[in-house]
Order: C-alpha cells, then sequence, then structure tokens
C-alpha cells in the first residue's frame, strides 16, 4: 500500500511539473503594436529541455527567449526552468545591457549545475517604437531573418553556452527590421529532424518554408513550420522542438 502511494504521489508530482513547465510557456496576446509574434514547443516527453518566452519590459520593449538546456526529460527540464527563472532576474537588474544580463545569467548557470550540464540561449529585446532588435546568442542556432525582398541574415553575435565557463564573454548583436521582415528562432530539433532514410531535414528545410510563408502571420507561420516537418519525417520525433517567430508590422 505504502509504494502505491509513493507511485500516486510521484505521477501527481510529473503532472504538476508538467503543467508547470507548460505555463511558463503561454500567456502574452500575439500581436503588439508594431509586431506580430508567436511560439510554440513540441516536446518528445512530457518533460523536455526546450523553451520559449516573451516578456514585456517597460519602454515599450518586449523581451524574447528561446533556449535549449543539455541532456533530456527530467534533467533537461529542471536546468531549462532554472534558466529562464534565472534570466527574468538578470534582466532586471540590467535592463538595458543584455550582454551584462547573460554574463550574469551564465555565472548563476555555473555555480549551480553538474560539470556537464549547459544550455544554449537566444535572448533579444524588440522595441516597438523603432523596430529594433538588439540580441544575445548564447551559443545557441543562429536565427533566420527574412528580408521582406528574400534576402536572409542570421544573429550570430554572442558568446557560448551558459553554464560551460564562469567567466564567458559576451557580445550584443542588432539588427533593424522593417514591415514584412521575419525573425525565426528554433532549437536543435527543428533542423535535426529525419525523413525514413535518416536523412536531416536540415536549416534548409526551415529556410526554404520560412521563404514560401514569410507574408503570412506568426501564428501561421508557426504551423507551417511544423506541418513540414512532421511531413517530412512522417510524424516521428526524436528531440524536443521550439520555434518562435517574430513578424515586423
Amino acid at each position: 500500500m505504502a509504494s502505491d502511494a509513493l507511485v500516486m504521489d510521484m505521477s501527481q508530482d510529473w503532472v504538476m511539473a508538467c503543467e508547470v513547465q507548460q505555463r511558463f510557456m503561454q500567456g502574452l496576446d500575439r500581436t503588439i503594436e508594431a509586431l506580430d509574434f508567436s511560439g510554440r514547443c513540441c516536446q518528445k516527453l512530457e518533460l523536455g529541455g526546450d523553451c520559449y518566452d516573451f516578456v514585456p519590459l517597460a519602454g515599450d520593449r518586449l523581451a524574447v527567449t528561446v533556449g535549449d538546456a543539455s541532456g533530456k526529460s527530467v534533467a533537461a527540464a529542471l536546468m531549462i526552468s532554472s534558466v529562464q527563472s534565472s534570466l527574468r532576474t538578470a534582466v532586471m537588474l540590467y535592463p538595458n545591457d543584455l550582454a551584462a544580463a547573460l554574463s550574469l545569467l551564465n555565472r548563476q548557470v555555473y555555480a549551480s549545475s553538474l560539470p556537464d550540464r549547459y544550455a544554449t540561449l537566444f535572448y533579444g529585446i524588440f522595441d516597438r517604437l523603432t523596430r529594433a532588435l538588439h540580441y544575445v546568442n548564447a551559443g545557441h542556432n543562429p536565427p533566420i531573418v527574412v528580408r521582406q525582398d528574400g534576402s536572409l541574415a542570421w544573429l550570430e553575435t554572442g558568446g557560448a553556452p551558459v553554464g560551460i565557463l564562469p567567466d564567458s564573454k559576451y557580445e550584443e548583436g542588432f539588427i533593424q527590421l522593417t514591415p514584412g521582415d521575419v525573425v525565426i528562432a528554433y532549437t536543435d530539433g527543428v533542423i535535426e529532424v529525419a525523413n525514413p532514410a535518416g536523412e536531416e531535414w536540415g536549416v534548409e528545410g526551415l529556410r526554404s518554408v520560412a521563404a514560401q510563408c514569410a507574408t503570412q502571420c506568426a501564428d501561421d507561420i508557426v504551423h507551417s513550420i511544423f506541418t513540414s516537418m512532421s511531413e517530412y519525417s512522417r510524424g516521428r520525433k526524436t528531440d524536443d522542438a521550439t520555434v518562435v517567430v517574430l513578424r515586423a508590422l
């Protein structure tokens, strides 16, 4: 009887943990002046190591985060939740200095994580008055910017993944968006999804879909990307997959 009760408690704790993690990735209305935005996280298991976040900041700005913790399941979920929480604290201390915020986050993650644990992270702040996107890419897959004229740009400026070294330095990048420009941030699970022959979808697969649907709203672009991924892989999931889309208005 005691073992049955323990299993039931663990099951309830698991469900609660899943609900808490999902709640981290819900919230804001998906349109503000000058920006249409959307995100989706599709986890391989109930708990995963991916995250995305939208947080309104003072001065008509919106913070955007996409992260991917090393490892799988519970360990990765715990780490990425810690990263999200610590980043929100770091941003409150350094609301106008993204590089300083990431340096503080890195030190916190390094101090509280096991030696083989780390997370890649893309963190950006969109200013709706100027349509400027300031960002730091901490070892993450470079987001794709599809310009209205069809040209591409990549958001690469930043530094190492958080949690690897205590004194990692970070550099802030900047890109000016114009109406119709689309930013697509994503995790490894998006481009590493494979077809039955074992061939990965890759950045080219993502870029192709992004170019085809760049005139759609952010929600529809996210939907189109996941639909194309599923069709390519025949519905098989090998990793957590997260996509965030920002579309300048």
